[in-house]
């Protein structure tokens, strides 16, 4: 207390009293001010962070605005910068691969079939499926099947931030084909705001009809549902087609509810609209990186050239010639050759030295400094610095450890462009060979919860690979033997394959081979039923024939004390 507060304590005790507390109180206060994140993060004060300001706006103002410039940088260092082309066919090869196959599993139980009823029906449905996807017919355009088709949107979905695919029917070809639906893949710069709401970034414009908000060409309404999309007849920025109109194509179908348009991306926040391209957090790393590696580069090869400097301390004469030869002519500058070549001696003129051009190209820690550079990228891309550069030099242990971790995120994009794209196009091909006859599936437009039992299915890439196949096999085996994993999860995830149809065909297998090679199929097999016969017929030769009989001979337990 000071002494104007030990005087009011004089006067008026109560007022003292008052003033002590309101200062605790000012104290708390103070206290929490200064504690926890502000001292941190969140501290204005130290001059580590004076400095940053950072704002954080609406997904739509932080991404949407952004959204052409992130595109157009992805896509060119995907075409020049080679960390990033790696980054993303990586990401392509491992989610993708071939082409992420169907494999039924319908809820056999609810839709009351058997095992056989169920096997039948769900190889029937892939049969179907499978002749429509590997036609380039199931293309709007006809330059892909739906296997490549997935390929393709994964790179986009990638590079772009976000993949759109227009679901439309062609009944024209019913005559040689008999499915019409169509899949037609169009560049992510096609779905943006029509000029007359609007520039495509602009976030202020609306559907001058519907009144709702358009976003980058996605319609949504006053509650922010998507209801529709606008698709440019071009790409905005292109004046290969100058003339350009937009469509309005409404998300989902009125009647069946179905797609009209399959919006693949992956979230990062809360009401996103649009996709953020896979290298925009690294953007600037790479394209630095680049530039370093394109200047050092340039700096070998002019090292290369070994070139070779000849400095003299009386300069540059003024006169134009500089000695006359026994024959009479005018020798000059020019005329004086200094060359390099094995064994070759040249005399320099008086006052002349030799300097070597050397660019000390490449850095001797170029190396390190872009490996570490790399495995800075790579973590923020979720790609092990093994997988980014391709390099497997560290031991077994790590190595599994790195495509263990890779394969995380792979397996979660997988799940992602499965959902997004692969199970709904399956649904809507089920829908149309149900209705054309093709398929029978009683119920199947009637309650909804029998067209979810139809219509459920795996989608099978390809596998993680192994590093040493002998360690994954005896794994996998010691797994299933104590019951953790079973016989067809292990072939999925180790080779990508499918149990039961490797089983029927090592049964045609193993036939063929009894009908071509009668005696090698004869053959015991070493611990086979054979060999234990034998076994056991040389115990019967030794008097114990029975398995719980006397060695020497004797009456067994259970044999009533008589000897047969």
């Amino acid at each position: 207390m000071n002494i104007f507060d030990k005087m009011i304590e004089k006067i008026s005790p109560r007022a003292a009293l008052q003033r002590e507390a309101d200062r605790f109180k000012l104290e708390t206060i103070r206290s929490f001010r200064n504690s926890g994140y502000d001292e941190s993060g969140a501290s204005r004060s130290k001059n580590s962070m004076k400095g940053w300001r950072a704002r954080s706006l609406t997904p739509q103002e932080d991404i949407d605005q952004n959204l052409p410039t992130l595109r157009q940088r992805s896509r060119s260092l995907f075409m020049s910068a080679p960390l990033a082309t790696s980054a993303i066919k990586t990401n392509r090869t491992n989610i993708v691969g071939q082409g992420l196959r169907l494999k039924s599993t319908i809820d056999a139980e609810f839709l009351h079939m058997t095992h056989e009823q169920a096997q039948e029906w769900q190889r029937a449905a892939e049969r179907e499926f499978n002749f429509w996807a590997s036609k380039k017919l199931c293309d709007a355009t006809r330059v892909n099947n739906f296997y490549e088709i997935q390929q393709v949107a994964c790179l986009n979905w990638l590079m772009n931030g976000d993949a759109c695919c227009l679901i439309e029917y062609d009944k024209s070809a019913k005559k040689y084909f008999p499915y019409g639906l169509r899949l037609h893949l169009i560049e992510s710069d096609r779905v943006s705001t029509p000029q007359s709401a609007g520039t495509y970034v602009d976030l202020m414009a609306r559907n001058p009809a519907t009144k709702n908000r358009i976003f980058n060409g996605v319609e949504v309404d006053s509650r922010g549902k998507v209801v529709a999309y606008h698709i440019c007849s071009s790409y905005p920025g292109s004046n290969l087609y100058p003339k350009k109109t937009w469509t309005r194509v409404k998300a989902f179908g009125d009647r069946t509810g179905s797609p009209n348009v399959l919006m693949i991306y992956e979230s990062e926040r809360a009401e996103q609209y649009r996709g953020v391209p896979y290298l925009a957090p690294v953007i600037e790393s790479l394209k630095q990186l680049t530039r370093y590696s394109d200047a050092e580069m340039m700096a070998a090869v002019i090292n290369g050239f070994f070139t070779v400097f000849v400095t003299s301390e009386s300069g540059v004469t003024d006169q134009p010639f500089t000695g006359v030869t026994e024959e009479g002519d005018n020798v000059t500058d020019d005329d004086i050759s200094y060359e390099l070549g094995p064994g070759m001696v040249n005399v320099l003129q008086p006052g002349e030295k030799i300097e070597i051009a050397d660019a000390k190209r490449p850095a001797t820690n170029f190396d390190a400094f872009v490996s570490a550079l790399a495995k800075y990228i790579g973590a923020a891309l979720e790609i092990p610095y093994e997988l980014l550069m391709k390099s497997f030099n560290a031991s077994y242990s790590a190595s599994r450890a790195a495509i263990l971790e890779a394969w995380k995120a792979f397996k979660m994009k997988r799940t992602w462009l499965a959902n997004d794209l692969c199970q709904p196009v399956y649904e809507m091909f089920l829908a149309e060979a149900i209705a054309s006859g093709r398929l029978r599936a009683p119920g199947f437009f009637l309650d909804p919860l029998i067209k979810e039992a139809y219509c459920k299915a795996q989608w099978n890439g390809p596998a993680q690979g192994m590093i040493d196949p002998l360690k994954e096999v005896n794994a996998a085996e010691k797994r299933i033997s104590l019951n953790l994993s079973t016989h067809d999860r292990e072939t999925t995830e180790m080779t990508g394959g499918d149990f039961e149809s490797n089983i029927r065909q090592l049964q045609r297998e193993k036939k063929l081979i009894a009908d071509l090679e009668p005696e090698k199929a004869a053959a015991p097999e070493p611990g086979s039923d054979t060999n234990n016969k034998e076994e056991g017929e040389g115990n019967e030769k030794n008097g114990n024939s029975e398995p719980g009989g006397d060695p020497r001979g004797g009456p067994g337990p259970g044999d009533g004390g008589e000897q047969k």
